[in-house]
């Protein structure tokens, strides 16, 4: 068999088990982006993207950070996002994705242990799977069979530095980490606690800094600018050690073209209005507590209410679909997650609160859903 009728057998494969994944476009009202404030299509961000054409900034870095790259919109954006989310240094990439991927395909050392949450993102796996360092998973959000695995591997000889690897808000569960409990686990395991901020930052914690800040531990955070902050790439947030660690050792980093200083002048925007603009926060916040009130007064079924992220679990993968195009149909650009970005029979709608809606919207959204919900029986 040749590799295009091989690749097209797969797909049709998919395409029976309703896993086929396809390119749509936008549909309808935004209950499925990542764009929590509402930043990505503002003025805010418009304005700021003028200014920095006004003041030449280049669109392209032209090559990675260590071959001319670099370029002073980076530097800024790296002092001034280190100082925003309490950190020592700060290091931008190109995407969150890649920011994880360094982080642990390259901190953790040969005898160490990432000791990670079973539902922690791709990326850390990714990283990990080209680290050097043992894995090991303990149970979602449980710190007490955290702490058992790490005794376990202790038992067994294990002697090298232990990482925590969590995200504070998981990005398909929309439920929340217990950060001051890791927190306390890593201290006493004299361990390094590295929170994956992506679906927190610009929407918890003061001004938007994310559930992580001002923990008491030995921290790495990473915050991608592509959701909350609305442009693209990634920062890493930890001690100046670490930082320099990444410049010389991340190949994620060193064989990469730079992110575009324009985007990092548009991250450095973002990041400034968060400290000047508390309503962008405020108002995410709202949302979000309007939007669990209605899936409560709508009493639906199935649905977990921790953030802004809102999971409807139906489990049945065609199910899932059948229902996300129902809800597209009437305007509601909800979209379905099915394995294996989720578990096996865990396939959901996954309900976004973005920035691009309002409370009416939110409403009329729960009403719909209610009533699909009622005609499935």
């Amino acid at each position: 068999m040749s590799a295009v009728e091989r690749l097209g057998s797969m797909l049709k494969v998919l395409d029976s088990r309703h896993r086929r994944r396809v390119l749509a476009p936008r549909r309808g009202l935004d209950f499925a982006s990542n764009d929590y404030l509402g930043l990505a299509q503002s003025r805010i961000l418009g304005q700021a993207a003028r200014e920095a054409l006004d003041r030449g900034v280049a669109l392209g870095s032209g090559g990675s950070r260590l071959l001319r790259g670099n370029h002073p919109e980076h530097e800024a954006l790296e002092q001034e996002a280190a100082a925003f989310f309490g950190a020592e240094a700060a290091l931008f990439m190109g995407g969150g994705f890649q920011a994880n991927q360094a982080i642990f395909s390259s901190l953790p050392a040969a005898g160490d242990l990432v000791l990670y949450d079973a539902l922690v993102h791709a990326s850390a796996h990714e990283g990990m799977r080209t680290g050097r360092a043992e894995t090991r998973s303990f149970g979602h959000n449980d710190v007490a069979d955290g702490r058992r695995v790490a005794a376990d591997w202790r038992a067994a000889g294990g002697s090298g530095q232990i990482w925590i690897a969590v995200e504070s808000v998981y990005s398909m569960e929309g439920d929340l980490a217990p950060l001051e409990d890791l927190a306390a686990l890593a201290r006493a395991l004299g361990a390094v606690l590295v929170v994956d901020e992506a679906h927190a930052t610009g929407v918890f914690g003061p001004e938007g800094r994310g559930r992580a800040h001002g923990l008491d531990a030995e921290l790495v955070t990473l915050h991608t600018c592509g959701k909350g902050l609305g442009v693209s790439g990634g920062l890493i947030c930890g001690p100046k050690v670490m930082i320099e660690a990444l410049i010389n050792r991340a190949r994620p980093f060193i064989f990469a073209t730079a992110p575009s200083p324009f985007d990092a002048a548009l991250v450095r925007a973002a990041l400034g209005v968060l400290q000047t603009d508390g309503s962008l926060v405020d108002a995410a916040g709202a949302r979000m507590r309007h939007a669990h009130a209605e899936a409560r007064r709508h009493a639906i079924d199935h649905v977990t209410l921790h953030s802004q992220i809102i999971p409807v679990f139906l489990g049945d993968d065609a199910r899932t679909m059948t229902w996300a195009a129902d809800l597209q149909a009437k305007g509601f650009d909800v979209r379905g997650i099915r394995p294996p970005t989720v578990p096996r029979d865990t396939s959901r709608l996954r309900i976004s609160i973005t920035g691009n809606v309002g409370e009416a919207d939110i409403t009329a959204l729960f009403r719909a859903l209610a009533h699909q919900q009622k005609e499935a029986g």
